[in-house]
């Protein structure tokens, strides 16, 4: 899995992009592809022998800090920074500029993520501090994160509920972080983010089932799969509902058109269509739900890496691995306006059950909701929804 501890520290004096020193702790910009790799390969020291640790996909990584590769960049400016401490690599993190985010809301935020660490708090200090210059050098009046980069992206710092790896794109770190942020750098918090564990075999109340069941067809409510094969047009209706659906909410920000093509792109590979629902009333498209299985669990056993084998090995192991994927995400559901406190989510929530069920898997994670998004949180309890994991965002001024 991770490559050898000296490949990592070691970097030629003349590719590094140097930035202030910190009593031991030298902080560099991220200039070279070397550096990146560093980057990004850093998490398999911090996680060696942490069983709850989902190596990513290195490859997929890359990708994603790629400009050229995704469309995220043409309205953010990001940084990479790497902290060495007598001459080891001990940390990084990154900032954003998202000026779609800023513009969206009317703010002057800068985001920062990434964040991985020893458990040395001069580490911690130099890596915010670089972090908050960069922040405050752009002009920006406020630090927030951990995101990575923004909203649209995995975000939050795990608090509670270490006990288990993290679902698809959803976080993870060691318990220390938690005194990095909050007592070595007095870090605010500013929202926590909740994920719930459903299981498929335990039944929703009666009561919830007569009600569901009474609003669909009351209302006339259809509920389908997204077709697949008509992807472009399915897509297209889902973004409409999205955008109407979350725009305020905390943190949201809207895909441009090529960020939601590249991010449906992404999720038609492992999306099921059963799980992906759409609901019509009289034939227009006013809620829909996207349910994910839990590609965690395939990669827990690639180490992030097709290519050690070779390409075509490493992505056998990974499909023969994703066979046996017996959870779920559901990651989104969206409602727009008009129809929202009508009872379409509980609809929408029994037919993914129901779906889940026929398909086999054991029950899944509903992730993330707001702590103070009652109604919604209320309504995950009905449906015998346990909150069993809890992530923090944090925000402060530069």
């Amino acid at each position: 899995m991770a490559e050898p501890a000296e490949k990592l520290e070691t970097v030629e004096p003349a590719a590094r992009a140097t930035g202030p020193k910190a009593g031991n702790v030298q902080i560099e910009r991220v200039t070279t592809a070397r550096q990146r790799d560093e980057f990004l390969e850093l998490p398999y020291r911090i996680y060696a022998g942490d069983p709850n640790w989902v190596p990513p996909l290195l490859m997929e990584r890359r990708d994603f800090l790629d400009p050229a590769k995704n469309p995220f960049f043409k309205h953010a400016t990001t940084e990479l920074f790497l902290a060495r401490k007598d001459g080891k690599l001990v940390g990084r993190i990154a900032t954003c500029e998202d000026r779609n985010y800023n513009a969206f809301h009317d703010a002057s935020i800068g985001f920062f993520g990434f964040y991985e660490a020893l458990d040395d708090d001069e580490v911690a200090h130099a890596l915010f501090a670089a972090a908050r210059s960069w922040i405050r050098g752009r002009g920006l009046a406020k630090m927030e994160g951990p995101a990575n980069f923004t909203s649209n992206h995995d975000l939050g710092l795990l608090v509670d509920g270490f006990d288990s790896p993290p679902v698809v794109m959803m976080t993870y770190n060691p318990r220390y972080y938690i005194r990095h942020f909050e007592e070595v750098l007095g870090l605010p918090k500013s929202k926590d983010l909740y994920a719930w564990w459903l299981s498929a075999h335990v039944d929703p109340p009666d009561r919830v089932v007569r009600i569901a069941e009474k609003v669909r067809a009351k209302e006339g409510v259809v509920v389908r799969p997204v077709n697949l094969k008509d992807f472009a047009n399915e897509a297209r209706r889902i973004k409409e509902i999205y955008n109407a659906a979350w725009e305020k909410n905390w943190g949201f920000v809207p895909f441009t058109e090529e960020e939601f093509d590249h991010a449906a792109k992404d999720m038609k590979q492992i999306a099921v269509a059963d799980l992906v629902l759409m609901a019509e009333v009289q034939g227009e498209p006013v809620a829909f739900s996207m349910t994910l299985p839990d590609m965690n669990q395939a990669l827990l056993h690639v180490g992030g890496r097709l290519t050690t084998f070779g390409v075509p090995v490493g992505l056998a192991k990974l499909l023969w691995h994703s066979r046996k994927i017996d959870q779920l995400r559901l990651i989104t559901l969206g409602i727009k306006e008009k129809y929202r406190k009508r009872g379409l989510d509980a609809i929408l929530y029994l037919d993914t059950l129901r779906a889940a069920r026929k398909l086999g898997y054991k029950g899944g994670e509903i992730s993330w909701t707001l702590e103070d998004n009652v109604l919604v949180n209320r309504a995950i309890e009905m449906m015998g929804g346990k909150r069993y994991k809890t992530y923090r965002m944090y925000e402060a001024e530069v």
